[in-house]
């Protein structure tokens, strides 16, 4: 079983990338996720690795972080999701927010990620709140949330990503806009401009 790979990094998408291991050219499936923090070409990038077996082929799909790694297999265990709609849902959300969904039973939000229909957002939640909630010590960001707000809130992060930001930088920048926000009709842009501020920090 193959655990983890370091290498150089040939080449990337958002969803593929090609990694030397010495001389051995590994293909890897990735999230969006994971995309967002790599670095250019010919840096020296670690990836911690899932390999899916099937009759007629072997595929390695890789993260950046062991945490999305362990969201990824406990995806897997849910009746109807295979690896690539676990990837879909893992390029669709981060981390921390797709465990606040599922602890906090928001299938609205769920259902608002790419590829996920109501009944698969209801299995998300029956068949992995209790596996969740014994890794999300920090599934409160979005507790209480609705529906709306997080659309908007995904909303945001992809115009900030868009801008330039990594994911991570801008799910914390957004966080915080958040959290300063006594506004419960807080929009898009005025949730983008809050953002931004701390962005820039």
């Amino acid at each position: 079983m193959i655990g983890r790979l370091t290498g150089t990094l040939v080449t990337k998408s958002p969803t593929e990338v090609l990694l030397d291991v010495h001389g051995v050219g590994f293909v890897l499936a990735i999230p969006l996720s994971t995309f967002d923090v790599l670095g250019s070409p010919d840096a020296t990038v670690t990836l911690f690795t899932h390999l899916h077996v099937r009759e007629d082929a072997l595929q390695l799909f890789g993260f950046a972080t062991e945490e999305e790694r362990d969201l990824f297999r406990i995806l897997l265990s849910v009746n109807g999701i295979g690896p690539r709609m676990g990837q879909a849902i893992l390029s669709g959300v981060s981390p921390a927010a797709l465990k606040s969904h599922i602890a906090t039973g928001n299938t609205g939000a769920l259902t608002a990620i790419p590829g996920v229909g109501r009944k698969i957002a209801e299995r998300l939640v029956v068949e992995l709140r209790d596996k969740i909630a014994s890794l999300a010590p920090d599934a409160g960001l979005l507790a209480g949330t609705s529906g709306e707000q997080s659309r908007i809130r995904m909303e945001a992060l992809l115009a900030l990503v868009s801008l330039g930001y990594n994911r991570n930088a801008a799910e914390k920048a957004i966080g915080l806009a958040l959290k300063e926000s006594s506004d419960h009709e807080i929009t898009v842009e005025s949730l983008v401009k809050a953002s931004l501020r701390h962005a820039s920090k």
